[in-house]
């Protein structure tokens, strides 16, 4: 302790002689531009400055949504026209090229996002997905319909981590958590989207290419809001580009809270700029611990069984009886009630206490599917509880695992290696989501529905440990305070 002292004051003497009247003016202006810094500090930004931004970068949600879904209803259209009605191969093909597309996409969204910046990103997200919608509305062959899917796969890998990375950058540290959930809400009206657009398809001839056609639009517009969005400060000051960041504060947070904002962007571990951040770093040292805890929790979000839900619903659903554009209708519904409901309680409860509880509930909803399975109960009182067990599993999954993990990554990541990590752990997503999707129903065929519904309450109970350990609450903290107290210094 004394030697820190000793030291501190020989640099004391070895500073250059300053008169009195200078020392007392510097600690004048230093005490107010300190005291104007908390006074900002307690006043929460407009959200009215920086909510036009937000709604544009959710667009790239919306049509992640929609791409997700629009083959569901017109998929027996689609392999009439083409000719491959009763490939059972070709039609999974045609669904699952896109999440080839969207996990080569998701590989290079952090490099794009770090050279060409988060607007230049959306834009260049939108224009894989302009044309592979109209290569698909266009084809006649099973070859062309592949190539639009996969085209527009790459879109949807590339808008996501952006997407996420733009509203953690851009929004104010009081609103982050209700900004993060509008990508959860626009990806839930995407999927409802696609379903309703698809409703006509059985009537109406070729009405499938119409619901490729209908993508475009949003996609555009996407691609054109953006030329008047701003872009993020966070990634200009990274770049060296401080005046432009300023900037860009002032159009998304008001003039009276720029210089907080820059004063807190200048703790940020920037690192050397002539210096690109390598795939390593990601998994040795002191960026190890973060992304450890990003990849995971995605890991855990889609080995919890939401996605073999997703997909395979409507044969639960039709076994009880109930039509299956009436099932997805009741899935779609408790997904974007939960999402809306986590968009309200985002920054009340915190990530933290959302999470813990969303993937509790899941547990809790994949016991009552245990219990729909056992022999001893009896056939309506299976279907009741099977039926029951889904729609609370949806709902429950969306209060917080599925809106949270997507936000809070943004959050606990480093600037310097934002991008990188998302990219990484976006990536974690798809390979997860391509193989449960893949082996759901060869497991269902093999462990039978206990053991595998049983092996998802696990997980997510798992899950609810794991959260407990190792994940920090970011509410109300600046993208700095969170870098600050999870970074270990170097």
């Amino acid at each position: 302790m004394w030697g820190r002292h000793r030291e501190a004051f020989s640099m004391y003497k070895r500073m250059p002689s300053r008169d009195h009247s200078t020392l007392v003016d510097d600690v004048e202006e230093n005490s107010a531009l300190l005291q104007n810094s908390m006074d900002v500090e307690t006043t929460n930004p407009s959200w009215l400055l920086s909510f036009p931004h937000v709604v544009v970068a959710t667009i790239s949600s919306l049509l992640f949504g929609y791409h997700l879904g629009v083959v569901n209803e017109p998929l027996e259209s689609i392999s009439i026209d083409l000719g491959f009605r009763g490939n059972t191969l070709a039609e999974g093909l045609v669904v699952s090229t896109c999440l080839g597309g969207a996990f080569i996409g998701s590989l290079f969204s952090g490099w794009i996002a770090d050279s060409a910046g988060r607007r230049r990103a959306f834009q260049l997200c939108a224009l894989p997905m302009i044309i592979g919608a109209a290569t698909s509305a266009t084809t006649r062959t099973l070859a062309g319909m592949l190539i639009g899917r996969f085209l527009v796969g790459t879109g949807m890998g590339i808008g996501p981590p952006v997407a996420s990375l733009y509203l953690a950058e851009v929004s104010p540290a009081s609103l982050r958590g209700t900004y993060g959930s509008f990508i959860q809400i626009a990806t839930c009206l995407g999927l409802m989207g696609a379903l309703f657009i698809g409703i006509p398809v059985r009537e109406i001839a070729g009405w499938w290419r119409i619901c490729f056609w209908v993508s475009t639009v949003p996609a555009g517009i996407l691609a054109f809001a953006m030329i008047f969005c701003a872009e993020s400060p966070h990634w200009l000051y990274k770049k060296g580009r401080s005046a432009e960041a300023e900037a860009e504060f002032e159009r998304l947070l008001g003039g009276s809270h720029v210089k907080y904002a820059m004063l807190e962007l200048s703790k940020l571990d920037r690192g050397d700029e002539a210096d690109t951040v390598k795939l390593s770093e990601l998994f040795r040292g002191r960026h190890f611990r973060v992304v450890y805890i990003g990849s995971t929790l995605f890991a855990l979000q889609q080995l919890s069984g939401i996605n073999a839900v997703f997909y395979f619903s409507s044969s639960v659903f039709k076994s009880a009886g109930v039509p299956s554009d009436v099932a997805n209708a009741l899935i779609g519904v408790a997904n974007l009630t939960g999402s809306i409901v986590a968009m309200l309680l985002m920054d009340k409860l915190g990530r933290k206490l959302l999470l813990l509880w969303s993937f509790f509930g899941m547990t809790m909803s994949m016991v009552l599917q245990v219990a729909a399975a056992n022999s001893y109960v009896s056939g309506s009182g299976s279907l009741y509880l099977s039926v029951g067990g889904m729609l609370m599993f949806v709902l429950t999954f969306a209060l917080g695992a599925g809106p949270v993990p997507g936000l809070l990554l943004p959050e606990i990541f480093p600037n310097r290696i934002r991008a990188k990590a998302m990219a990484f752990c976006m990536s974690v997503h798809w390979v997860i989501n391509f193989f449960v999707g893949l082996l759901f129903l060869r497991l269902l065929e093999q462990l039978g529905p206990q053991l595998l519904y049983s092996i998802f309450a696990s997980v997510c109970m798992m899950a609810v440990i794991f959260v407990k350990k190792n994940v920090m609450e970011t509410k109300g903290k600046s993208l700095q305070e969170i870098e600050i107290a999870l970074l270990p210094p170097e």
